[in-house]
């Protein structure tokens, strides 16, 4: 440039400059376009781009970048890391390179899904082929990463899992309760980890045995074994009843209806016999009510629709009313030692037939009622009575077992031409 003044004196000044041109676009380099099960926290990247002096990365949830989740226009280098993203989401991200000029050129890119790495779920507890003592145990295992829920799987029957007791994929802590358990049966599980993007990853399978409930001891009833019939209050027969064992009345002086009624055994009222044997049958209510409660039974199911095929054995426990409305068979699977304890929490009616198969013993059935029992008419009823109040035997029903009543509060027994025999020790 060439100063001029009025005079014609003139003074120069010079500089020079260069035009700069767009930088490069960049070329992005990872993820890889539309690269899928990328973890949830990575690091995006790109190759330097001519003339660039800075750049601009920007990360969306949608492809016209409107909802960004990342947006950096100062960033030097040529990485960045990127945490916190989302489970089973599409991403979108571009790199802006930009000179010192303002001017600038893009690249984008996307990758389809992010989904965190999963872990297989290591179980823990019981451990595998461990025999436990309880019929609700509880199942736990440990935390899988990238896990949002898991499904604990209890089979019945075999590793195939077709025949689930329990199933649920909701659970999103680390363990389990599992009620209703059978005693004795094996039982095989598994846990199913799986995050919110779909993904999940099965643990192994284990396998544990609800143990059987052992047998009660021979003196269970003490000198109450050999009595067809007890009360603590009144015995009453209208019929033709049978007792194939000893009866005994303590306290209490009134027993109508024998005769006709027929007592194959001794009758004992308010001796020493008596006294023992009721002290006897007190003892075993308590034993066979503080047994720890097994398969819970709801208020008022009836046994013989829940158990179709046979009921096998354990302990069985409501805290109500229990009804056996359809013929329930006892299954003792082969084992001449199986036991059945039904505690039930107020009272138990049968209109249907409670009978044996595959070894069962009569001697090894207790029925448990907090107050009442009542037998139906013209039914066949297996195992021993042990009543906290009355017990009522309707008209033609037989009893392959006892009729215990009375153990915690005055109680009477009603026969109606029924049949009462003890089972054999």
């Amino acid at each position: 440039m060439n100063a001029t003044n009025v005079a014609g004196t003139s003074a120069y000044a010079s500089r020079r400059f260069t035009t700069i041109g767009p930088p490069a676009a960049p070329v992005l380099v990872a993820p890889l376009a539309a690269a899928q099960n990328q973890p949830t926290n990575l690091t995006l990247s790109w190759l330097a781009s001519s003339g660039a002096d800075t750049y601009r990365l920007q990360l969306s949830a949608n492809s016209d970048f409107s909802a960004p989740v990342f947006n950096d226009s100062t960033i030097t280098g040529l990485s960045q890391p990127i945490t916190g993203l989302t489970v089973g989401t599409t991403y979108y991200w571009r790199v802006n390179a930009k000179n010192v000029a303002g001017t600038s050129a893009y690249a984008s890119r996307n990758f389809t899904t992010i989904v965190a790495a999963l872990d297989p779920p290591i179980l823990s507890l019981p451990p595998d082929l461990d025999t436990v003592i309880v019929t609700n145990p509880t199942l736990s295992w440990l935390a899988s990463t990238g896990a949002t829920t898991y499904r604990l799987q209890v089979d019945s029957t075999s590793a195939a899992f077709g025949n689930l007791v329990f199933n649920d994929s909701t659970i999103t802590g680390l363990l389990q309760p599992v009620s209703g358990l059978i005693n004795g049966k094996t039982y095989f599980w598994r846990v199913n980890a799986k995050n919110s993007g779909g993904t999940s990853a099965y643990s192994t399978t284990w396998q544990f045995t609800v143990a059987p409930l052992p047998p009660p001891p021979v003196s269970l009833l003490g000198s109450a074994s050999t009595y067809g019939i007890m009360a603590t209050s009144a015995i009453t027969s209208t019929g033709n009843s049978i007792i194939n064992g000893d009866v005994s009345l303590d306290p209490g002086t009134s027993m109508t209806g024998f005769p006709p009624a027929i007592v194959n055994g001794t009758i004992h009222i308010n001796d020493t016999q008596s006294a023992q044997a009721r002290a006897d049958l007190l003892v075993a209510y308590n034993d066979l009510k503080n047994l720890p409660p097994g398969t819970t039974i709801s208020a008022g199911a009836d046994l013989g629709a829940l158990y179709p095929l046979g009921i096998p054995p354990g302990t069985y426990t409501s805290g109500s009313t229990m009804l056996v409305s359809t013929n329930l068979v006892l299954d003792a699977g082969g084992n001449a030692n199986a036991v059945w304890v039904f505690q039930i929490g107020s009272s138990l009616t049968t209109g249907a037939n409670v009978t044996l198969a595959n070894s069962a013993q009569a001697k090894n059935v207790y029925w448990v009622p907090t107050l009442d029992a009542t037998v139906g008419v013209g039914t066949t009823f297996h195992g021993t009575i042990v009543s906290g109040r009355d017990v009522t035997a309707v008209t033609g029903a037989i009893i392959n077992g006892r009729i215990l009543a009375g153990a915690t509060t005055a109680g009477t027994i009603a026969l109606q031409a029924a049949v009462v025999t003890v089972p054999a020790p």
